[in-house]
């Protein structure tokens, strides 16, 4: 067998497939939005994190906008073993936790240039996970240290047509960084089970463009889309193992290697209906093509053709959100929401990196305002993830069955300054 070969393939592999799951499609842009489980946010002109959901609406800032965002994310993904291979009891493959918490931080600035024309910048993330495994975890090999982060840095220019209809276009620069690291587990070979089977890292940049459009129907309602395109980015960088030189392994010796992948486009359609003086109504549905992630090529240094190539197939997902908000007093507004969020994953290709799942939103929010400049938003979401049971096969042909259970508890904090 060529150890070098097929561990580089399925390093990739792993790669990918966490990267492109509707459960890391970030979606924690405000505190704002979050409080309304996102419903409505390309069509709401709160603050200045509109520069994410759709810079269209700059246009109804008549001063500066500044908002700054962090959004506590703690996952709560549990594993247990149904089946596992070399006689193994399946208990072997429980796991409690496999996804630590995180901070998902961002930062946006608007400024009308005149009665027409707004300018807007923004840093966000629109995709990224994190997965954790001891280093003696059985299925090794399927499982491991996994993170990907990526960062979108936007300028943004909005054009006011007439008093009812604003369009924008916006330029993205994107940053991804990826780490995976395996081993072996359980296995016929004679090795230790933590012995480093792979070790990738690597990372690149990309551009992309959005548009959007807003349009007020009549005063207190209004529709908003928002189109981000498809971003491709080819991660360049190290790879090495462990495994003995005498077993075809590199001995933790690094090369090159490289895989390309597409992050998806994304596109919003939303609605804002301002009831009365106190409340509002708000409700999206967001498509993310999935469908451009159809195949899998990776590649080493020296070689023309792909070490590995492999059809995924994911499917389009859509997200739709309905959420409402209530106008305490002046200084109090109230919020609340729930979407459901579909998977792109079939069947075949869930993995215990967390497998993805169709997930419920649950969420609840505030904007307190701190006097004529300033205020604050606060949002929490519950995620409610569905039950799944599925095998996975490791690079040995070996299969390994499981049970996932994943939900996910999210709070947000938002400052809010206009000049």
């Amino acid at each position: 067998m060529n150890f070098k070969k097929t561990l580089l393939a399925v390093s990739l592999t792993l790669v990918s497939q966490q990267a492109f799951s509707a459960a890391f499609q970030l979606a924690e842009h405000s505190a704002s939005g979050l409080g309304r489980a996102f419903a409505g946010d390309a069509a709401i002109a709160e603050n200045a994190s509109v520069v994410a959901r759709n810079p269209a609406l700059m246009t109804q800032f008549d001063n500066m906008q500044l908002s700054v965002v962090a959004t506590y994310v703690k996952p709560d993904v549990s594993l247990k073993g149904e089946s596992a291979p070399y006689g193994l009891s399946a208990d072997v493959l429980n796991e409690d936790s496999i996804a630590p918490s995180a901070v998902v931080p961002a930062a946006y600035f608007t400024m009308p240039i005149n009665d027409e024309f707004a300018i807007g910048f923004g840093a966000f993330s629109n995709f990224g996970l994190a997965t954790e495994f001891n280093d003696d975890y059985a299925a090794g090999q399927l499982a491991g240290n996994t993170e990907i982060t990526t960062v979108n840095l936007n300028s943004s220019l909005a054009y006011r047509v007439n008093e009812v209809f604003s369009v924008a276009v916006g330029i993205n620069y994107i940053y991804a960084d990826a780490t995976i690291k395996r081993t072996f587990g359980a296995s016929p070979l004679p090795i230790p089970a933590q012995t480093q089977a792979v070790n990738l890292e690597g990372d690149d940049t990309g551009y992309g463009f959005n548009i959007g459009f807003a349009y007020d129907v009549k005063p207190g309602h209004r529709y908003g889309f928002h189109y981000r395109s498809e971003t491709d980015i080819t991660f360049d960088g190290t790879y090495s193992n462990q495994l003995p030189a005498q077993l075809g392994g590199l001995a933790g010796q690094s090369l090159p290697g490289s895989v390309a992948i597409t992050l998806p486009a994304i596109a919003e359609f939303s609605g804002s209906h301002q009831l009365n003086s106190e409340f509002g109504l708000h409700y999206s549905i967001l498509w993310t093509g999935w469908t451009s992630f159809d195949k899998l090529e990776a590649y080493v240094e020296g070689r023309d053709a792909p070490v590995f190539s492999k059809t995924e197939d994911f499917t389009s997902s859509f997200r739709v959100a309905l959420g409402g908000d209530y106008q305490f007093n002046e200084a109090l507004k109230l919020r609340a929401g729930l979407a459901y969020d579909e998977s792109p994953a079939e069947q075949s290709h869930l993995s215990i990196s967390i497998p993805d799942t169709n997930r419920l939103w649950l969420s609840a929010g505030l904007t307190y305002q701190l006097d004529a400049h300033s205020s604050v938003d606060v949002g929490m979401s519950a995620l409610r993830g569905e039950t799944q049971n599925f095998t996975e096969s490791d690079n040995l042909g070996q299969s390994w069955g499981f049970e996932s259970k994943g939900h996910a508890y999210l709070v947000g904090a938002q400052y809010n300054y206009q000049f």
